[in-house]
């Protein structure tokens, strides 16, 4: 076996090293066939049957080694055979060669790559064995997939050979179409007049035109097979309907009201979601409040000889109901019915793809846009239940201290409500199983804020995995694993803040048909469409980001495209998505990382400003922090920028415009910032970038100039 392998490969590589050392492809190019086209005219009318041999042994090998020269041999067997023969011919002989080259690369390396990356390949060879055959045709029709690159790729799964073939040979029957016809009429060129010959531009027309309909005929394909056993209605009571009241639902359902088209939201809890009632809101509130107490702790710094404050965690807590209460009518089933959304409190269950159950009525819809949000993620560590815990969503309900506070998590909620709650007089201890808190965020960046949490007193403990919580003489200990030792943590409280589960279960996705990826959200494509074509979904039961802005910004596009779709559909975009985390300092990003950039290996350049040398940081007692942004190497283009500090997640806007609309350092420089202002340090950091990049040859002619003048 290995010996015919080392055979096959060595005749490969000499028949491709003899196919550019003799140079063969010129005689494969459109002038040489256009030089000869008398004579190869000549010699098919006297040898036909010799003629096609020829040309099919050609074009199979040129296939079948994957060299360069297919697109114009197709061309010219549209010439030399006319569009019927010629197309005949064409299929036949490029089926052929790709199916060869398909089993030989099967032979070659099918067996070591599944030896190797068997496990990572599961799914994938689960999605062959059941819809290859449709996989395979989809990309068939599409020209600007490679088609080496195909049979290369198919040969590495389990596709049947002969599914192989067939598929090919139907999948590229129309691109081949287009070609030949596009050939039979080169072959008429003759003058220059012939150029532009009607038949020979609505050829190239239809050149330029089919990748658009091989994509509309996909689309169709896979909508059709989707909704396969499902019947239509005839007419629809609704154009959308949105499921879910949080940031995505409600942003949608605005949307949708503001082009006039008949939308009803349906929400079984509370409007406004997390955000408003159990995320953004309260956590805020709760910072601020922490924030003033750190501030009166440091009177001293401002100058004040004395200072105190008197507080219980329930009177903080009822301001942080208050505010609720008070930003609840921006998000209110009053102002959304005023603004034309049909709103319905109640449970909503997915009954087909234009179907929505609600409260025993059933609802008809062009479309449906699933904005169910997610829920905080209770990790299955053995005890858990016995200690009782708190999350993000019911840690409101706290009235009394708690004690001694175990946070478990060490990502930005756990991080904002550790050092609020440590704030408002909580013996706060971090556990984050990673080698640090924050680690979204680059090293040098997270470990601002670890290092004013510890000189907090809040006790972090990073590369600590909890293993199991006891009760023990009444008290309450978690056993955490440290780099092989047992470290035993005794709390009062248990606020657990790991991460968030996005709420997909319950309300039909599974029986429509709407699929599910390896973390458990809704999977969708690059517009928001779920496999059900009539589905669209956004915010955090989709992700890769939960955040109310990435909500927000999600909530454009499904709605739009699920609206609109049938004229333009447009593209979710992150590249400029801004992040903050709200702890002191305050943590934001936009943009590549350093950490990021790497591991996509984007070439860039660092450029820093540090906060302390900021006049309105230093006058705020707040001169720590540092602004860091990544540009191409010698430009200006910004790629991402990190701001850790007061007010970071204000200061980062500019930057989330720069690289929105490609706006570079050279032009923050050049705008004028007030004085004395915390946005200033952006400009600064854009002149330390001018400074690094001084045209260091213009200076010195410069100084001699200015040398000269002074005589």
């Amino acid at each position: 076996m290995r010996t015919s392998k080392i055979l096959i490969v060595i005749a490969i590589v000499a028949a491709i090293a003899a196919f550019f050392a003799f140079d063969l492809g010129q005689y494969l190019s459109l002038d040489y066939f256009k030089s000869r086209q008398a004579a190869i005219d000549d010699y098919f009318q006297a040898n036909p049957f010799t003629t096609v041999a020829i040309y099919a042994a050609v074009y199979i090998t040129v296939t079948a080694l994957s060299l360069p020269g297919a697109a114009v041999m197709t061309l010219a067997g549209g010439a030399i055979f006319g569009l019927l023969w010629g197309t005949i011919i064409v299929s036949f002989a490029s089926t052929i060669g790709a199916t060869l080259a398909f089993l030989a690369a099967r032979f070659l390396l099918r067996d070591t790559v599944q030896r190797r990356f068997g496990e990572s390949m599961k799914s994938i060879n689960a999605g062959i064995k059941r819809d290859g055959a449709l996989y395979l045709f989809m990309l068939r029709l599409v020209p600007a997939f490679p088609f080496f690159v195909i049979n290369l790729v198919m040969a590495l799964t389990p596709i049947r050979t002969l599914v192989f073939f067939f598929v090919s040979q139907v999948g590229m029957l129309a691109g081949t179409v287009v070609y030949v016809n596009a050939g039979t009429q080169l072959a008429q060129i003759d003058s220059l007049g012939g150029i532009l010959s009607p038949e020979l531009i609505g050829a190239f027309v239809l050149l330029g035109v089919f990748p658009l309909i091989a994509k509309a005929i996909v689309r169709m394909i896979k909508a059709r097979r989707a909704l396969r056993g499902w019947t239509k209605p005839q007419k629809f009571d609704r154009n959308l309907v949105v499921i879910g009241a949080g940031s995505a639902g409600l942003v949608s359902a605005y949307i949708a009201a503001a082009v006039k088209a008949k939308v009803t939201l349906i929400e079984k809890h509370e409007m406004g979601g997390d955000c408003l009632n159990t995320g953004c809101v309260p956590s805020k509130a709760l910072i601020r409040s922490g924030k003033f107490l750190s501030q009166v702790r440091r009177h001293e710094e401002y100058g004040i000889r004395d200072a105190n404050a008197d507080f219980a965690l329930g009177d903080v807590m009822a301001r942080v109901h208050k505010i609720i209460a008070k930003i609840a009518p921006h998000d209110s089933v009053e102002r959304f019915t005023g603004l034309g959304v049909d709103v319905i409190q109640g449970e909503a269950r997915i009954t087909g793809p234009w179907t929505v159950e609600v409260n025993g009525e059933q609802l008809t819809t062009r479309h449906i846009v699933v904005a169910t949000g997610a829920r905080p993620f209770v990790p299955p560590v053995p005890g858990i239940e016995e200690v009782g815990y708190y999350t993000s969503d019911n840690i409101w309900s706290l009235e009394e201290s708690p004690g001694r506070m175990v946070v478990l998590g060490g990502g930005p909620i756990g991080c904002e409500l550790s050092q609020a709650f440590h704030r408002l007089g909580a013996e706060v201890t971090q556990v984050e199983m990673l080698p640090r808190i924050m680690a979204v965020e680059d090293h040098d960046i997270g470990r601002y804020v670890e290092d004013r949490f510890r000189s907090e007193g809040i006790n972090v403990l990073t590369d600590h995995k909890a293993t199991e919580f006891r009760v023990e003489d009444g008290e309450k200990i978690l056993i955490c694993d440290h780099e092989g030792e047992e470290v035993r943590v005794a709390f009062d409280t248990l606020l657990v803040a790991v991460g968030r589960a996005a709420n997909v279960k319950g309300f039909g996705l599974e029986e429509v048909g709407v699929k599910l990826d390896e973390r458990g959200r809704i999977d969708t494509d690059e517009y928001l469409q779920t496999a059900v074509p009539t589905i669209y979904a956004c915010g955090d039961c989709v992700g890769p980001y939960q955040f109310t802005h990435a909500a927000a910004h999600q909530a454009w596009h499904a709605t739009v495209n699920s609206l609109f779709g049938i004229f333009k559909r447009f593209r979710v975009d992150y590249s400029a998505l801004p992040w903050s985390t709200f702890t002191d300092p305050e943590v934001a990003r936009v943009g590549y990382s350093e950490e990021s950039a790497d591991r996509e290996g984007v070439e860039y350049e660092v450029t820093r400003y540090d906060l302390g040398e900021l006049d309105r940081a230093v006058t705020d007692g707040d001169d720590h922090g540092v602004v860091k942004v990544l540009t191409v190497p010698g430009k200006d283009r910004i790629l991402g920028a990190a701001v850790v500090g007061e007010h970071a997640g204000d200061l980062i806007a500019e930057f989330t415009l720069a690289i929105r609309h490609g706006i570079g350092l050279n032009k923050i420089l050049g705008t004028i910032h007030a004085y004395p202002t915390l946005m200033e340090a952006n400009k600064f950091a854009a002149g330390e970038w001018k400074r690094a990049h001084a045209p260091q040859g213009a200076l010195r002619w410069l100084q001699r100039f200015h040398g000269w003048l002074r005589g």
